[in-house]
């Protein structure tokens, strides 16, 4: 799983896309460059450590076998990254609050402009849960009465033959568009909630640092949750938490290198950010 912020200078892919339809949707105040500048070196190691991450996660699973069934490790997995939201939007907030808090009122001027991109994460990530449960309402007739079809149309057109039509219409209608939302919601949900985590909910559009600050709290909170649970692959203690451990310390790592390289080549620090 990739924690790191999107790189500024990763213009392709899906995570992209995503940033520029909720730019679109939403509006887009992103920093400039002097804040968020076209580094395409961080991009670049941050994409070879989720390709090597989701590498030796294939590996392991190919090489030892599942201590359940593979219904409940995809459940599982699932799981995981419902809590990986949660962790990450509590932390985006603290943090994003916490910028604004300590911020020179001008800079906090500049902040608060700039939280379209992390409301429209976090609009988007309820919008695929709350879909599929009014879907589903609609789909078990809970929704709308049974007689409140009929009923509406009675009062229109009065009982007979149009009345019956339209009724027929309309509940069919309804039902073939309840089903839909309720099997495309699940692939939308979990696909707005791997790239809410994978952006940080797009904590970068306040500014550049709070990725990298956020993403250390993220994977070792999940580490901690995946040792208190147990392991889901039935590997040697000595591989299962190098690999577990793998993940935490590329993160933290690459989250330290990255602040400092902000810092040395582009003169970003959190000072600075802050205008103290």
């Amino acid at each position: 799983m990739r924690t790191a912020r999107q790189g500024a200078g990763d213009d392709s892919g899906f995570f992209a896309s995503m940033n520029a339809l909720f730019g679109d949707l939403m509006g887009d105040a992103r920093p400039g460059l002097d804040e968020r500048p076209d580094d395409r070196v961080i991009a670049r190691v941050q994409r070879g450590r989720t390709l090597l991450g989701l590498a030796a996660a294939v590996w392991l699973v190919l090489a030892y076998p599942l201590t359940a069934g593979r219904e409940e490790f995809v459940l599982g997995k699932l799981a995981e990254l419902a809590i990986a939201c949660a962790i990450l939007l509590t932390g985006s907030l603290i943090g994003i609050a916490a910028f604004l808090i300590a911020a020179t009122p001008d800079r906090r001027r500049a902040f608060a402009g700039r939280l379209r991109g992390p409301v429209a994460s976090m609009l988007a990530l309820g919008a695929g849960p709350l879909v599929f449960w009014l879907a589903l309402k609609s789909l078990k007739g809970e929704l709308f009465g049974p007689r409140t079809v009929p009923d509406f149309f009675v009062s229109i057109f009065g009982r007979g033959v149009i009345s019956w039509l339209l009724t027929v219409l309309v509940l069919a209608i309804g039902w073939l568009l309840s089903l839909a939302l309720v099997i495309a919601s699940v692939p939308f949900s979990i696909f707005v909630a791997y790239v809410c985590v994978a952006t940080c909910f797009r904590a970068s559009d306040v500014h550049q640092l709070l990725p990298a600050l956020l993403s250390p709290l993220l994977v070792w909170s999940l580490f901690a949750f995946q040792v208190f649970d147990g392991p889901d692959i039935a590997a040697p203690p000595a591989v299962l938490y190098t690999f577990l451990l793998g993940g935490p310390l590329s993160v933290t790592l690459l989250s330290v290198w990255e602040i400092r390289r902000l810092r040395d080549r582009w003169g970003i620090t959190l000072r600075g950010a802050l205008g103290r």
